[in-house]
Protein backbone atom coordinates (compact mmCIF):
# COMPACT_ATOMS: atom_id res chain seq x y z
CA UNK A 1 0.00 0.00 0.00
CA UNK A 2 1.41 3.35 -1.07
CA UNK A 3 1.81 5.78 1.86
CA UNK A 4 -0.75 8.37 2.40
CA UNK A 5 -0.47 12.34 1.16
CA UNK A 6 0.13 14.90 4.01
CA UNK A 7 1.49 18.06 4.66
CA UNK A 8 4.82 18.93 4.46
CA UNK A 9 7.02 19.38 7.88
CA UNK A 10 10.27 19.51 6.19
CA UNK A 11 11.63 21.56 9.14
CA UNK A 12 10.51 19.03 11.91
CA UNK A 13 11.91 16.55 10.18
CA UNK A 14 15.54 17.94 10.40
CA UNK A 15 15.31 18.92 13.73
CA UNK A 16 14.01 15.53 15.12
CA UNK A 17 16.29 13.40 12.87
CA UNK A 18 19.31 15.29 11.92
CA UNK A 19 21.06 13.57 14.38
CA UNK A 20 20.36 9.86 12.80
CA UNK A 21 21.71 12.10 9.56
CA UNK A 22 25.08 13.25 11.14
CA UNK A 23 25.84 10.04 13.22
CA UNK A 24 25.44 7.35 10.36
CA UNK A 25 27.19 9.36 7.53
CA UNK A 26 30.36 10.53 9.27
CA UNK A 27 31.04 12.97 6.65
CA UNK A 28 31.13 10.33 3.97
CA UNK A 29 30.57 12.03 0.44
CA UNK A 30 29.72 9.11 -2.35
CA UNK A 31 31.61 11.22 -5.56
CA UNK A 32 31.50 8.07 -8.02
CA UNK A 33 32.25 9.33 -11.70
CA UNK A 34 28.95 10.21 -13.36
CA UNK A 35 27.67 9.72 -16.85
CA UNK A 36 25.03 11.60 -18.59
CA UNK A 37 22.63 8.79 -20.15
CA UNK A 38 22.61 9.79 -23.86
CA UNK A 39 20.19 10.63 -25.90
CA UNK A 40 18.54 7.30 -27.87
CA UNK A 41 20.22 5.35 -25.20
CA UNK A 42 18.43 1.35 -25.10
CA UNK A 43 17.99 0.23 -21.93
CA UNK A 44 19.22 -3.43 -20.95
CA UNK A 45 17.81 -5.59 -18.19
CA UNK A 46 20.56 -7.48 -16.09
CA UNK A 47 21.03 -11.06 -17.20
CA UNK A 48 22.72 -11.31 -13.63
CA UNK A 49 21.81 -9.12 -10.74
CA UNK A 50 19.56 -6.11 -10.66
CA UNK A 51 19.06 -2.63 -10.66
CA UNK A 52 18.63 -0.63 -7.22
CA UNK A 53 16.83 2.64 -6.82
CA UNK A 54 15.06 4.74 -4.72
CA UNK A 55 12.35 7.50 -4.11
CA UNK A 56 13.86 10.19 -1.79
CA UNK A 57 10.84 12.43 -0.10
CA UNK A 58 10.65 14.35 -3.03
CA UNK A 59 7.77 16.47 -1.63
CA UNK A 60 4.03 16.64 -0.95
CA UNK A 61 3.38 16.15 -5.17
CA UNK A 62 6.48 14.01 -5.23
CA UNK A 63 7.93 15.52 -7.73
CA UNK A 64 10.53 18.14 -5.97
CA UNK A 65 13.69 16.08 -7.37
CA UNK A 66 16.86 17.87 -6.39
CA UNK A 67 20.40 16.43 -7.15
CA UNK A 68 21.28 17.32 -3.47
CA UNK A 69 18.57 14.54 -2.18
CA UNK A 70 19.79 12.16 -4.36
CA UNK A 71 23.49 13.00 -3.61
CA UNK A 72 23.10 12.31 0.06
CA UNK A 73 20.94 9.54 -0.10
CA UNK A 74 23.71 7.52 -2.00
CA UNK A 75 26.06 9.00 0.76
CA UNK A 76 23.68 7.34 2.77
CA UNK A 77 23.41 3.85 1.31
CA UNK A 78 26.91 4.26 0.26
CA UNK A 79 26.15 3.48 -3.24
CA UNK A 80 24.92 4.91 -6.70
CA UNK A 81 21.37 4.18 -7.54
CA UNK A 82 20.46 2.75 -11.28
CA UNK A 83 16.52 4.19 -10.86
CA UNK A 84 15.32 7.77 -9.38
CA UNK A 85 11.68 7.38 -9.08
CA UNK A 86 9.07 10.66 -8.96
CA UNK A 87 5.14 11.65 -9.15
CA UNK A 88 3.67 13.21 -12.35
CA UNK A 89 0.58 13.58 -10.92
CA UNK A 90 -2.56 14.98 -13.73
CA UNK A 91 -3.63 17.48 -11.41
CA UNK A 92 -0.64 19.59 -12.01
CA UNK A 93 -0.76 19.65 -15.97
CA UNK A 94 2.85 18.88 -16.61
CA UNK A 95 5.57 16.95 -18.09
CA UNK A 96 8.39 16.50 -15.80
CA UNK A 97 11.24 17.50 -18.39
CA UNK A 98 13.23 19.19 -15.28
CA UNK A 99 12.80 16.24 -13.23
CA UNK A 100 13.61 13.82 -16.03
CA UNK A 101 17.15 15.66 -17.24
CA UNK A 102 18.23 15.93 -14.11
CA UNK A 103 18.11 12.18 -13.15
CA UNK A 104 19.54 11.42 -16.68
CA UNK A 105 22.36 13.58 -15.74
CA UNK A 106 22.96 12.12 -12.91
CA UNK A 107 23.38 9.04 -15.25
CA UNK A 108 20.11 7.33 -13.47
CA UNK A 109 17.15 6.02 -15.38
CA UNK A 110 13.69 7.80 -14.30
CA UNK A 111 10.70 5.65 -12.79
CA UNK A 112 7.46 8.38 -13.20
CA UNK A 113 4.19 6.91 -11.19
CA UNK A 114 1.77 8.66 -13.71
CA UNK A 115 -1.18 9.12 -11.67
CA UNK A 116 -4.56 10.13 -12.79
CA UNK A 117 -5.22 12.59 -9.75
CA UNK A 118 -6.41 15.87 -9.31
CA UNK A 119 -6.26 18.48 -6.28
CA UNK A 120 -6.20 17.56 -3.01
CA UNK A 121 -4.25 14.07 -3.66
CA UNK A 122 -6.10 13.09 -0.70
CA UNK A 123 -6.19 8.65 -1.08
CA UNK A 124 -9.78 7.10 -0.81
CA UNK A 125 -12.10 9.93 -1.65
CA UNK A 126 -13.30 8.48 -4.92
CA UNK A 127 -12.88 9.26 -9.09
CA UNK A 128 -12.04 13.20 -9.80
CA UNK A 129 -12.39 14.73 -12.67
CA UNK A 130 -9.51 12.41 -14.15
CA UNK A 131 -12.22 9.31 -13.52
CA UNK A 132 -11.76 7.12 -15.85
CA UNK A 133 -14.37 6.94 -18.11
CA UNK A 134 -13.59 10.91 -18.85
CA UNK A 135 -9.94 10.09 -20.16
CA UNK A 136 -11.84 7.26 -22.32
CA UNK A 137 -14.21 9.24 -23.67
CA UNK A 138 -11.05 11.94 -24.73
CA UNK A 139 -11.79 14.99 -22.45
CA UNK A 140 -8.15 14.42 -21.60
CA UNK A 141 -6.28 14.13 -25.34
CA UNK A 142 -4.76 17.15 -25.39
CA UNK A 143 -2.99 16.66 -21.90
CA UNK A 144 -1.76 12.97 -22.96
CA UNK A 145 -0.52 13.82 -26.29
CA UNK A 146 1.28 17.12 -24.88
CA UNK A 147 2.76 14.52 -22.80
CA UNK A 148 3.60 12.05 -24.98
CA UNK A 149 5.45 14.55 -27.27
CA UNK A 150 7.53 16.13 -24.33
CA UNK A 151 8.50 12.18 -23.70
CA UNK A 152 9.51 12.02 -27.34
CA UNK A 153 11.75 15.13 -26.69
CA UNK A 154 13.80 13.88 -23.91
CA UNK A 155 14.22 10.73 -25.67
CA UNK A 156 16.18 8.81 -23.06
CA UNK A 157 15.44 5.61 -21.19
CA UNK A 158 11.94 6.28 -19.37
CA UNK A 159 9.82 4.11 -16.88
CA UNK A 160 6.12 4.98 -16.58
CA UNK A 161 3.95 3.50 -13.76
CA UNK A 162 0.94 4.31 -15.50
CA UNK A 163 -2.40 4.44 -12.70
CA UNK A 164 -0.22 2.33 -9.68
CA UNK A 165 -1.80 -0.35 -7.26
CA UNK A 166 -4.99 0.12 -9.33
CA UNK A 167 -6.07 -3.50 -7.07
CA UNK A 168 -6.25 -1.34 -3.69
CA UNK A 169 -9.08 0.86 -2.41
CA UNK A 170 -7.10 3.96 -2.13
CA UNK A 171 -6.72 6.01 -5.06
CA UNK A 172 -9.46 7.08 -7.61
CA UNK A 173 -8.52 5.10 -10.36
CA UNK A 174 -9.34 2.18 -8.23
CA UNK A 175 -11.21 -0.72 -9.61
CA UNK A 176 -13.07 -0.87 -6.33
CA UNK A 177 -14.41 2.93 -7.44
CA UNK A 178 -15.54 1.69 -10.62
CA UNK A 179 -18.07 -1.50 -10.04
CA UNK A 180 -21.83 -0.98 -10.85
CA UNK A 181 -24.48 -2.49 -8.64
CA UNK A 182 -27.38 -4.49 -9.65
CA UNK A 183 -30.52 -3.08 -9.84
CA UNK A 184 -32.68 -5.50 -8.31
CA UNK A 185 -30.08 -6.89 -5.98
CA UNK A 186 -27.43 -4.72 -5.09
CA UNK A 187 -24.84 -6.73 -5.30
CA UNK A 188 -21.03 -5.24 -6.90
CA UNK A 189 -20.89 -6.06 -10.60
CA UNK A 190 -17.20 -7.96 -10.41
CA UNK A 191 -15.62 -7.44 -13.82
CA UNK A 192 -16.57 -3.55 -14.42
CA UNK A 193 -14.02 -1.95 -12.60
CA UNK A 194 -10.78 -3.82 -13.61
CA UNK A 195 -12.58 -3.88 -17.11
CA UNK A 196 -12.71 0.07 -17.35
CA UNK A 197 -9.47 0.17 -16.00
CA UNK A 198 -7.72 -1.88 -18.49
CA UNK A 199 -9.20 -0.03 -21.39
CA UNK A 200 -7.94 3.19 -20.08
CA UNK A 201 -4.77 2.22 -19.61
CA UNK A 202 -4.40 0.96 -23.13
CA UNK A 203 -6.23 3.46 -24.40
CA UNK A 204 -3.15 5.95 -22.39
CA UNK A 205 -0.64 3.55 -24.09
CA UNK A 206 -1.60 3.13 -27.55
CA UNK A 207 -2.18 7.61 -27.44
CA UNK A 208 1.27 7.68 -26.14
CA UNK A 209 3.20 5.37 -28.98
CA UNK A 210 0.85 7.09 -31.60
CA UNK A 211 3.03 10.23 -30.62
CA UNK A 212 6.16 8.53 -30.91
CA UNK A 213 7.34 8.04 -27.78
CA UNK A 214 9.12 4.89 -27.84
CA UNK A 215 11.54 6.08 -25.16
CA UNK A 216 8.73 4.42 -22.69
CA UNK A 217 8.87 1.13 -21.15
CA UNK A 218 5.49 0.62 -19.44
CA UNK A 219 5.33 -0.66 -15.91
CA UNK A 220 2.29 -2.62 -14.82
CA UNK A 221 2.08 -1.96 -11.03
CA UNK A 222 -0.49 -3.66 -8.80
CA UNK A 223 0.04 -3.79 -4.94
CA UNK A 224 1.37 -7.04 -3.38
CA UNK A 225 -2.09 -7.69 -1.75
CA UNK A 226 -6.01 -6.45 -2.84
CA UNK A 227 -8.09 -4.75 -1.13
CA UNK A 228 -10.50 -5.48 -1.20
CA UNK A 229 -8.97 -8.95 -0.95
CA UNK A 230 -11.91 -10.22 -3.29
CA UNK A 231 -11.58 -12.86 -6.28
CA UNK A 232 -12.71 -9.96 -8.99
CA UNK A 233 -9.59 -7.95 -7.59
CA UNK A 234 -6.68 -10.21 -8.53
CA UNK A 235 -3.83 -8.96 -10.53
CA UNK A 236 -4.55 -10.89 -13.45
CA UNK A 237 -7.92 -8.99 -13.83
CA UNK A 238 -6.47 -5.72 -14.51
CA UNK A 239 -3.70 -7.15 -17.01
CA UNK A 240 -4.06 -5.09 -20.15
CA UNK A 241 -2.16 -7.22 -21.74
CA UNK A 242 1.49 -8.38 -22.92
CA UNK A 243 1.48 -5.75 -25.81
CA UNK A 244 1.17 -3.08 -23.38
CA UNK A 245 3.80 -4.10 -20.44
CA UNK A 246 7.11 -4.14 -20.83
CA UNK A 247 7.98 -4.36 -16.52
CA UNK A 248 5.53 -6.36 -13.84
CA UNK A 249 5.76 -4.17 -11.19
CA UNK A 250 4.95 -4.20 -7.32
CA UNK A 251 4.25 -2.65 -4.58
CA UNK A 252 5.56 -4.06 -0.80
CA UNK A 253 5.21 -2.75 1.94
CA UNK A 254 6.05 -3.88 5.82
CA UNK A 255 4.57 -2.35 8.45
CA UNK A 256 4.09 1.26 8.69
CA UNK A 257 1.87 2.32 10.64
CA UNK A 258 1.91 1.68 14.46
CA UNK A 259 -1.34 0.11 14.53
CA UNK A 260 -0.06 -2.37 11.93
CA UNK A 261 0.94 -6.14 12.41
CA UNK A 262 4.60 -6.82 11.98
CA UNK A 263 5.26 -9.30 8.74
CA UNK A 264 7.94 -10.96 6.97
CA UNK A 265 9.06 -9.65 3.83
CA UNK A 266 9.05 -13.00 1.92
CA UNK A 267 5.52 -13.63 3.61
CA UNK A 268 4.58 -9.72 2.01
CA UNK A 269 6.78 -10.64 -1.55
CA UNK A 270 6.59 -14.45 -2.05
CA UNK A 271 2.83 -15.17 -3.20
CA UNK A 272 2.61 -11.47 -5.17
CA UNK A 273 5.41 -12.22 -6.82
CA UNK A 274 4.09 -15.76 -7.88
CA UNK A 275 0.77 -14.28 -9.06
CA UNK A 276 2.79 -11.33 -10.56
CA UNK A 277 5.11 -13.69 -12.72
CA UNK A 278 1.75 -15.79 -13.88
CA UNK A 279 0.85 -12.91 -16.11
CA UNK A 280 3.50 -13.53 -18.43
CA UNK A 281 6.23 -15.80 -18.79
CA UNK A 282 9.46 -13.67 -19.71
CA UNK A 283 8.94 -10.36 -18.38
CA UNK A 284 11.41 -8.67 -16.04
CA UNK A 285 9.89 -7.49 -12.50
CA UNK A 286 10.57 -4.43 -10.76
CA UNK A 287 9.85 -4.05 -7.25
CA UNK A 288 8.63 -0.63 -8.02
CA UNK A 289 8.19 0.27 -4.63
CA UNK A 290 8.92 -1.31 -1.05
CA UNK A 291 10.06 -0.25 2.32
CA UNK A 292 9.36 -0.87 5.83
CA UNK A 293 8.59 1.36 8.99
CA UNK A 294 10.90 1.41 11.92
CA UNK A 295 8.97 0.59 15.35
CA UNK A 296 11.17 -0.31 18.18
CA UNK A 297 9.71 -3.60 20.36
CA UNK A 298 7.08 -4.47 17.98
CA UNK A 299 9.84 -5.84 15.23
CA UNK A 300 13.27 -5.68 13.69
CA UNK A 301 13.53 -3.45 10.82
CA UNK A 302 17.18 -4.28 10.06
CA UNK A 303 16.09 -8.25 9.83
CA UNK A 304 13.79 -7.48 7.66
CA UNK A 305 15.99 -4.94 5.55
CA UNK A 306 18.56 -8.39 5.05
CA UNK A 307 15.72 -10.73 4.48
CA UNK A 308 14.66 -8.75 1.59
CA UNK A 309 18.40 -8.57 0.39
CA UNK A 310 19.08 -12.25 0.52
CA UNK A 311 15.70 -13.50 -0.25
CA UNK A 312 16.03 -11.22 -3.64
CA UNK A 313 18.80 -12.63 -5.00
CA UNK A 314 18.25 -16.34 -4.50
CA UNK A 315 14.33 -17.00 -4.24
CA UNK A 316 13.02 -14.31 -7.13
CA UNK A 317 14.98 -15.00 -10.52
CA UNK A 318 12.99 -12.20 -12.46
CA UNK A 319 13.17 -9.59 -10.10
CA UNK A 320 15.47 -7.16 -12.10
CA UNK A 321 15.23 -3.92 -10.29
CA UNK A 322 14.18 -2.83 -6.90
CA UNK A 323 12.91 1.00 -5.68
CA UNK A 324 12.91 1.85 -2.26
CA UNK A 325 10.44 4.21 -0.93
CA UNK A 326 12.72 6.51 1.44
CA UNK A 327 10.72 8.70 3.35
CA UNK A 328 9.77 9.73 6.70
CA UNK A 329 5.95 11.80 7.61
CA UNK A 330 3.60 12.52 10.53
CA UNK A 331 -0.05 10.44 11.01
CA UNK A 332 -2.65 12.40 12.09
CA UNK A 333 -2.62 10.84 15.66
CA UNK A 334 1.10 12.08 15.40
CA UNK A 335 3.11 9.29 15.34
CA UNK A 336 5.62 8.94 12.96
CA UNK A 337 6.17 6.13 10.19
CA UNK A 338 9.37 6.18 9.64
CA UNK A 339 10.44 4.45 6.45
CA UNK A 340 13.95 5.76 6.01
CA UNK A 341 17.03 3.28 5.50
CA UNK A 342 18.81 5.70 8.05
CA UNK A 343 15.78 5.47 10.65
CA UNK A 344 18.02 3.76 12.93
CA UNK A 345 21.92 2.94 12.83
CA UNK A 346 21.18 -0.82 12.86
CA UNK A 347 18.42 -0.13 9.97
CA UNK A 348 20.96 1.84 7.81
CA UNK A 349 24.18 -0.69 8.38
CA UNK A 350 21.62 -3.49 6.71
CA UNK A 351 20.72 -1.42 4.05
CA UNK A 352 24.34 -0.16 3.01
CA UNK A 353 25.46 -3.58 3.49
CA UNK A 354 22.69 -5.47 1.50
CA UNK A 355 23.29 -3.22 -1.60
CA UNK A 356 27.04 -3.34 -1.37
CA UNK A 357 26.38 -6.66 -2.93
CA UNK A 358 27.63 -6.66 -6.37
CA UNK A 359 24.15 -8.61 -7.44
CA UNK A 360 23.02 -4.86 -6.82
CA UNK A 361 24.07 -2.54 -9.94
CA UNK A 362 24.14 0.95 -9.49
CA UNK A 363 24.79 2.10 -13.15
CA UNK A 364 22.65 1.15 -16.13
CA UNK A 365 23.15 -1.24 -19.06
CA UNK A 366 22.72 -0.43 -22.54
CA UNK A 367 22.52 -2.19 -25.64
CA UNK A 368 21.90 -1.37 -29.59
CA UNK A 369 18.21 -3.34 -29.17
CA UNK A 370 15.81 -3.19 -25.87
CA UNK A 371 15.82 -6.10 -23.91
CA UNK A 372 12.56 -5.41 -22.00
CA UNK A 373 10.22 -4.60 -25.29
CA UNK A 374 6.77 -6.05 -25.47
CA UNK A 375 6.81 -10.28 -25.82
Amino acid sequence: MRPPRRMATAWLLVVLCGFVVASCTDGETLRPAVTSVPAGARLSVPVQGAYIGAYIEFGDTEDQVTLEAIEQFEGLAGKRQAIIASSSYWGEGSFPARNLELIARHGALPLVYWSPWDRPYTQQRGPDRFRLESILAGEWDGYIDTWAYAACAFNRPLLVSWGLEMNGNWFPWSGCFYNGRNEQTGEASAAEGPEIYKRAYRYVVDRVRWRGAGCIQWVFHPNNLPFPQEPWNRMAAYYPGAQYVDWLGLSVYGMQFREGSWTAFDKLMEPAYRELCQLDPFKPVILAEWGVGEFPGVGDKAAWLGEAFRTSQTDYPRLKAAVYWHERWQNADETYSNLRINSSPEALAAFRDGVADPFWHGSLLFSSSSSAGSR
